[in-house]
């Protein structure tokens, strides 16, 4: 199991480093209104389907030999649009996710501070059960945030 979970923490790593983090293509819409973004690597494929744009929800869920064994769930949502843009916060994310996969993990317990802005991501659990919440703050200020939560499935 242990070898199996590293693996899969790997493939998720690499899955949303080359789809919203990377700017990966969308694909075919799985559900009507939905954004796709969809990676493949050998018997894994992974699905992030999404919808709206300032505030979301969507769900990503990770196949393995056409089973689906991993899913996380988010809602995220801009708290102050008089102070920040929907493309600032998506420059902010990329920017700090992107670092954070840098490290081989997509879970919390991580901060980056760019000049006035400063993210953070923090959760309970690991890649088989967790919830958490990411954030930016700017100027000391709470802007946005995203709750998700998810796990391993059967």
């Amino acid at each position: 199991m242990r070898e199996f979970t590293d693996q899969l923490n790997d493939f998720i790593v690499r899955a949303k480093a080359a789809t919203y983090v990377g700017s990966g293509r969308e694909s075919s819409s799985s559900r009507p209104g939905s954004h796709d973004l969809e990676f493949r690597e050998g018997a894994f494929q992974y699905l992030d389907s999404y919808f709206g744009g300032a505030d979301f929800i969507g769900e990503e869920v990770v196949y393995f030999e056409k089973k689906p064994v991993w899913a996380m769930n988010y809602y995220g949502r801009i708290l102050k649009p008089e102070s920040i843009t929907a493309e600032e916060t998506g420059k902010i994310l990329k920017q700090s996710l992107s670092q954070l996969y840098l490290k081989n993990r997509f879970l919390g317990g991580y901060k980056l501070i760019d000049g006035r802005d400063t993210y953070f991501d923090t959760n309970e659990g690991n890649l088989e059960t967790f919830t958490g919440k990411e954030w930016i703050e700017r100027d000391g200020a709470r802007v946005y945030e995203l709750i998700y939560h998810g796990g391993l499935i059967e």
